[in-house]
C-alpha cells in the first residue's frame, strides 16, 4: 500500500481535502513509494489561522518556556537523527552518512535558538537628559513562513523555524513536495517536546500553496532557499504584499587553485565539494580555475579521485554517493555533459551512462569531469546542481579573481594556497558572501549567518546566526521620563530626603 504523507495543522494531522496529490518516489529504484497531500488554498488559509491564533500565547511565552521546549526537542532531535536521516536517504537518496550530517548541522541551530535570550537582549541608554532614559528592544512579527528546498529536507527548514520559534513567532513550512517526509517527523517531535498546537506547521503542496503563502494578509515574513529565478520570484512578489523577505537563490562556487597550492590537498578538496551529495548543494564547488601551469596536474589528480567513488543505494554503506533525486532531474544534469565537447569543453570523465546493477531503473548518473571549460558554456553558465565539475584555466591571480568576479553568483567561492598574503586579497576581493580559505565548502557555524552576494541573495538578510534574530524580530525603542520622587506634590512623603 501506498504511503500517504498529509500535513500538519494546529498540533495535529491534517488530510489532504483539496483531492490532489504528487508522486514521492525512491531514487535508488524509481519506484513511486509514497503519495504527498497537495494542499488547497483553504487548507493553507488554515494552517495560517491556526498559527495566528497560537501567536496570541506564544507571542507572550517567556524565553525560558521558549528555551526550555527547543532544549527538549534538540534530545529528541538527537536522539532520532538515524530515523530522520532514513527518511531523507529513502526520498532525497543521499547516502545515509550524508543525511546523518545535515540533521548534525541542523541541529547546530537549534543549539543557538536554545540561547536565543543572549541574541535577544535589549539596550540601555540612562540619562540622554534629564531624568531620561532610552532602551532599545526586539519583539516578534508574528506568522512567518518558509519555503525549503529538496537537496536538504531537514537541515534547510532547521535553518529558519528554530530561529523563528525562538523569538515568539509561529511558523508555516512549506517543504519540497519531493521528500515531505522528514518535515513531519520534525513536527512530531516538536509536538512530544511541548511545543504548543499551531506554533508549528507543514503544509505541502506546488505553486498553489506558495502563492497563497506569499500573498496572505497574516503572514508577516518569507524565508525561501531554491534557485535563483525562483527566488526572484519570491522576493518580488512577497515585497509586493509588503512582507519581509529573505530568498536565497542558486550559485556556481568557484575554487581557485594557485600554483603554490598542495595539490594533492586542493583535489581531495575538489573532489568532496563537486560530487558530494551527488552535487546537489548549493554550496557544492561546481568550477575550479586552476592559475598558471598547474592545470593538467591538478585535472588528472581529481580524474583519479573521482573514477574511486562508489555510487550506490543511499542505504547502502559502502556507497560514497547516492542517485539523484528524480529521472527528470538526471536527465537535465546528463543534457550539460552531452553538449559540453560542441561548446569547446574536454571530457574527461562522463558519467552520463552509469548504472547500478539491480538498480536499472534508478536517477543514476555517474561523475562527470570537464576541463579547458569555456565561459561561454552552458555547464559554466548555468547551475547544474549534479555530480558535473567544470576546470578553467586562468594565467594569474587576477585573472581568475577577475573571471570569478564576472559570474553573476555570489554564493560561495575558496582559495588553496600556502601564501597568505594572497588569501588575504582573496577575501578581501573576491565577491561573494562566504569566502574559504583551503577550506572548500565554507558553511559558517550557527551563530554566523549564512548566505551570498549578487543573484544568490534577494532580501537585506542572510540567514540564522545574527542575521536572523534580526529578521524574525523587529526593533522598538522607548523614551521614557519618570519625575523623581523627591518632586512629588506637596503633602505626600515617600520617604526620600528632600536633598536626594
Amino acid at each position: 500500500m501506498t504511503k500517504i504523507v498529509n500535513h500538519w495543522i494546529g498540533g495535529k494531522t491534517a488530510e489532504g481535502a483539496s483531492g490532489s496529490y504528487g508522486p514521492v518516489t525512491d531514487p535508488a529504484t524509481g519506484a513511486v513509494t509514497t503519495k504527498v497531500a497537495f494542499a488547497s488554498v483553504e487548507e493553507v488559509d488554515a494552517a495560517v489561522a491556526a498559527a495566528k491564533e497560537a501567536y496570541l500565547t506564544w507571542g507572550q511565552s517567556s524565553l525560558a518556556q521558549r528555551t526550555s521546549i527547543l532544549f527538549k526537542f534538540r534530545a529528541l532531535l538527537d536522539a532520532n537523527r538515524d530515523a530522520i536521516a532514513e527518511l531523507i536517504t529513502a526520498e532525497h537518496g543521499k547516502v545515509h552518512s550524508d543525511a546523518l550530517g545535515e540533521v548534525a548541522r541542523g541541529l547546530e541551530i537549534v543549539d543557538l535558538a536554545c540561547g536565543i535570550n543572549v541574541q535577544l537582549k535589549g539596550e540601555l541608554s540612562t540619562q540622554v537628559a534629564s531624568r531620561v532614559d532610552v532602551s532599545s528592544i526586539r519583539q516578534p512579527l508574528g506568522v512567518v513562513a518558509g519555503i525549503t528546498p529538496f537537496n536538504f529536507p531537514a537541515m534547510v527548514p532547521m535553518w529558519m523555524f528554530p530561529m523563528a520559534i525562538a523569538c515568539g513567532n509561529t511558523f508555516v513550512l512549506k517543504p519540497s513536495e519531493k521528500d515531505p517526509s522528514a518535515s513531519i517527523k520534525i513536527a512530531e517531535l516538536l509536538a512530544e517536546a511541548g511545543l504548543p498546537d499551531g506554533v508549528f506547521n507543514v503544509v505541502h503542496g506546488d505553486k498553489v500553496a506558495v502563492d497563497r503563502l506569499l500573498e496572505h494578509p497574516d503572514v508577516k515574513a518569507v524565508s525561501f532557499v531554491g534557485s535563483t529565478p525562483i527566488a526572484r520570484y519570491i522576493h518580488t512578489t512577497a515585497a509586493a504584499n509588503h512582507k519581509r523577505v529573505q530568498a536565497l537563490g542558486g550559485a556556481k562556487n568557484h575554487m581557485l587553485v594557485l600554483p603554490d597550492a598542495d595539490l594533492d590537498a586542493a583535489a581531495d578538496a575538489a573532489v568532496s565539494a563537486a560530487y558530494g551529495s551527488a552535487g546537489e548543494r548549493c554550496m557544492a564547488i561546481s568550477a575550479v580555475v586552476a592559475v598558471g601551469s598547474i592545470g593538467d596536474e591538478l585535472v588528472e589528480k581529481i580524474r583519479e579521485r573521482a573514477e574511486k567513488i562508489k555510487i550506490g543505494p543511499g542505504n547502502d554503506p559502502t556507497s560514497e554517493m547516492g542517485p539523484l533525486i528524480t529521472a527528470v532531474h538526471r536527465d537535465k544534469v546528463a543534457s550539460y555533459v552531452a553538449g559540453a565537447a560542441a561548446e569547446g569543453c574536454e571530457v574527461v570523465l562522463d558519467g552520463t551512462g552509469y548504472t547500478v546493477d539491480g538498480y536499472e531503473d534508478g536517477h543514476w548518473i555517474g561523475i562527470s569531469l570537464l576541463d579547458k571549460v569555456p565561459t561561454s558554456a552552458k555547464a559554466y553558465q548555468d547551475e547544474i546542481f549534479g555530480p558535473v565539475l567544470c576546470v578553467l584555466r586562468a594565467e594569474t591571480y587576477e585573472d581568475g579573481v577577475a573571471l570569478i568576479n564576472s559570474s553573476p553568483f555570489g554564493n560561495g567561492t575558496a582559495i588553496f594556497t600556502r601564501d597568505g598574503g594572497a588569501a588575504r586579497r582573496f577575501q578581501l576581493e573576491i565577491e561573494a558572501g562566504m569566502v574559504g580559505v583551503n577550506v572548500p565548502i565554507p558553511v559558517p557555524v550557527g551563530y554566523h549567518s549564512f548566505g551570498g552576494w549578487k543573484d544568490s541573495l534577494f532580501g537585506d538578510h542572510h540567514i540564522y546566526g545574527n542575521d536572523g534574530t534580526h529578521f524574525y524580530t523587529r526593533g522598538k525603542v522607548v523614551t521614557t521620563r519618570w519625575p523623581d520622587p523627591a518632586d512629588a506634590p506637596s503633602g505626600v512623603d515617600l520617604g526620600f530626603p528632600r536633598n536626594h
